[in-house]
């Protein structure tokens, strides 16, 4: 166990880039909204999603290489598709979250600074800490985030459960579900928990970091550990959070905002009413890590991918030059379009949203086709390849659902 621990950091970073909107504002609001019974919606998507995240790892153990290094043994059609998804959504993914975590920013501490203001800070401050304390740094901040975020909202949702009158919560709101909108939060909840497949790329090459930074290739047992560690963790808080709402948002007859910030807001105050005005801070302090732990991993990974694309040789100079490159120019044109776009900027979201969501059975398809070629002789077995083949069946129906939906909305 102890050397399991050692090698273990990568699964903490995947679960920080997972445990963001999609936990603080979807599968809250699937608990107020809809009752208990989109908690089994969160635990499908979780577990239909698994072997192509977990593919990333495998893969990385398996061959010391990332998946773009994959992609590219497959064909240049296929890092080029790659390509294409990540230059089309990450500009807009790296505003998004970090508008999110600017808002709930000024929330938490009430300096009376603008969003705009907030999120030039925040990205200088993650900057500063991923080119001064490199990936080791980012390492070592993410363990201790995700662990204090799990323990924070674990200890929330057991004082509210003490508090919660049961009987005032509806468990079953399933005709409310069976609407056109409510299909609809159903597809994107699916879609967006706990995160989409994209990010299997950038666990591979935060595994690889890992192995350069350690000067140890993680065997296939830590590996597997690792990444079950921060997959589970991910979901366990999809759960935590779900349970936040069903417990305080309920029974509430509250019209929830649609804005993340705005929501979370709602939910700070209803716990601030039922735990009292101690639980403020608290639950403040969980909304803002939860939002920033995604604004860092994202502004690490991006540039990354990038580098990986540009640059075949794994650790060469003009490699980590990319990086630094690209860690500036992200940031600078997400801060453009929040400066340049606010009217617009929640069409750009929802495009990004939209490719993401369509990219996720697709980019499966290619880790399933990577992981199945003879060329690299990585093990798996029969068993869990068909398992891999029906999870994939059921994400290209939520990509097939998501297009119905947006065609009749």
């Amino acid at each position: 166990m102890k050397d399991l621990l050692r090698h273990i950091g990568p699964g903490f970073l995947l679960a920080g880039a997972a445990i963001g909107v999609s936990h603080l504002v979807q599968a809250t609001r699937a608990g107020a909204d809809y009752g208990v019974v989109l908690i089994f919606a969160i635990l499908i998507a979780c577990l239909t999603k698994y072997p192509f995240m977990e593919f990333g790892s495998r893969y990385a153990s398996a061959t010391g290489k990332n998946l773009i290094d994959g992609y590219r043994t497959l064909g240049k059609r296929y890092l080029k598709v790659f390509a294409l998804i990540t230059i089309s959504t990450m500009f807009i993914i790296q505003a998004a979250v970090t508008i999110v975590s600017a808002g709930l920013a000024e929330y938490l501490f009430e300096f009376g600074w603008s969003n705009f203001t907030w999120s030039l800070l925040l990205l200088i401050f993650c900057i500063l800490i991923l080119l001064i304390g490199k990936y080791k740094k980012l390492d070592f901040l993410m363990k201790i985030v995700i662990s204090l975020l799990t323990v924070c909202t674990l200890f929330s949702v057991v004082v509210a459960a003490f508090q919660v009158d049961f009987s005032s919560i509806n468990f079953n709101k399933s005709p409310e579900l069976w609407t056109l909108s409510g299909v609809g939060f159903v597809i994107a909840l699916m879609g967006w928990m706990p995160i989409p497949i994209d990010a299997s790329v950038w666990h591979s090459i935060w595994m690889q970091e890992k192995a350069n930074q350690t000067h140890h290739q993680t065997n296939s047992r830590e590996a597997r550990f690792d990444f079950n560690l921060g997959y589970i963790s991910a979901t366990l808080l999809g759960i935590l959070f779900f349970m936040m709402g069903l417990f305080l948002m309920n029974s509430s007859n509250i019209s929830f905002a649609s804005g993340s910030v705005a929501f979370s807001g709602q939910l700070i105050e209803m716990y601030t009413q039922t735990l009292g005005e101690w639980s403020r801070v608290l639950i403040a302090f969980i909304a803002f890590i939860t939002m920033f732990s995604t604004t860092l991993t994202v502004t690490d990974a991006f540039p990354r991918v990038m580098s990986k694309l540009v640059q075949e040789d794994n650790q060469s100079p003009k490699e980590l030059n990319t990086y630094r490159l690209f860690i500036i120019v992200i940031p600078a044109v997400a801060l453009l379009i929040l400066y340049v776009l606010k009217g617009t900027f929640t069409v750009l979201v929802d495009f990004a949203s939209g490719l993401s969501f369509l990219a996720s059975p697709v980019l499966a398809w290619f880790n399933l086709k990577l992981m199945t070629n003879k060329n690299n002789k990585i093990m798996m077995s029969s068993g869990y390849l068909l398992f891999s083949r029906i999870c994939l069946f059921f994400l290209v129906c939520f990509g097939i659902g998501y297009i119905v939906y947006e065609a009749l909305n």
